[in-house]
């Protein structure tokens, strides 16, 4: 009986281990990201906040990304999220930068999303929240710092940087890579001439025509013949 009771206390005990660990390793892999990692200096590009939830007992209301201003992103909109709103917070840039020839001062440096009553991120459930984003700036990353709020309160802090190691919360990182240059065309060169190719030359009709031609000639003179050698009435 007491060996009973210990082997059911070992396997309760194991079992609490492998769960905490399986937990463990959920929490750690189940990040606030930006999809996709990777696009392309000077481009647009449709980005996507990934928000898993990772409490089993509370929902995610509410989203906070900061866009960095040390490198300016001069249009930014939103996609609409049903049962959510979006806030835009706007910061005055030192040093205006240069758009498609004008300049801008003025460029939103943090998107809230919001959830309305009722609605949140549910246990084992995910959000993406998408804005589009342009033109990139000429860096090689970005990172956008991300706050998490949760329905019981607790605030995670998706700041740190994912460069370091063993880092708890990293922030959504993007990847940005310098645009494919092309080569430009020899303008003194020749340009490629296609020549339609000849059609083939039809076989000639005349001979069949020719042919008859003659047959006829021959056939009137045979009749002149004919006819010449006929006697003739006398009077």
């Amino acid at each position: 009986m007491r060996a009973t009771t210990v082997g059911r206390l070992a396997a309760a005990v194991l079992g609490g281990v492998v769960a905490a660990a399986w937990l463990g390793a959920s929490a750690a892999s189940a990040h606030v990201t930006v999809n996709p990692k990777e696009a392309v200096q000077g481009g647009y590009a449709k980005l996507a906040f990934r928000v898993p939830n990772e409490k089993p007992t509370a929902g995610t209301v509410k989203l906070e990304v900061n866009i960095p201003i040390e490198a300016p992103i001069a249009s930014i909109s939103t996609r609409p999220v049903p049962g959510w709103t979006v806030a835009l917070e706007r910061t005055k840039l030192a040093t205006p930068v240069k758009v498609h020839g004008n300049d801008v001062s003025e460029v939103v440096s943090k998107v809230t999303w919001t959830a309305a009553a009722g609605v949140q991120i549910k246990p084992g459930e995910f959000q993406e929240f998408e804005i589009s984003a342009g033109p990139l700036p000429q860096v090689d990353l970005l990172l956008f710092k991300a706050l998490q709020t949760y329905s019981d309160g607790e605030i995670v802090r998706w700041i740190e940087d994912p460069a370091t190691p063993d880092v708890a919360h990293p922030a959504p990182a993007l990847k940005l890579t310098k645009a494919a240059t092309t080569t430009p065309v020899n303008a003194t060169a020749s340009p490629s001439v296609v020549v339609a190719a000849e059609p083939a030359e039809a076989p000639s009709n005349t001979l069949p025509i020719v042919l008859g031609a003659a047959g006829l000639i021959a056939g009137l003179a045979g009749l002149g013949v004919a006819l010449s050698r006929r006697p003739r009435p006398t009077a």
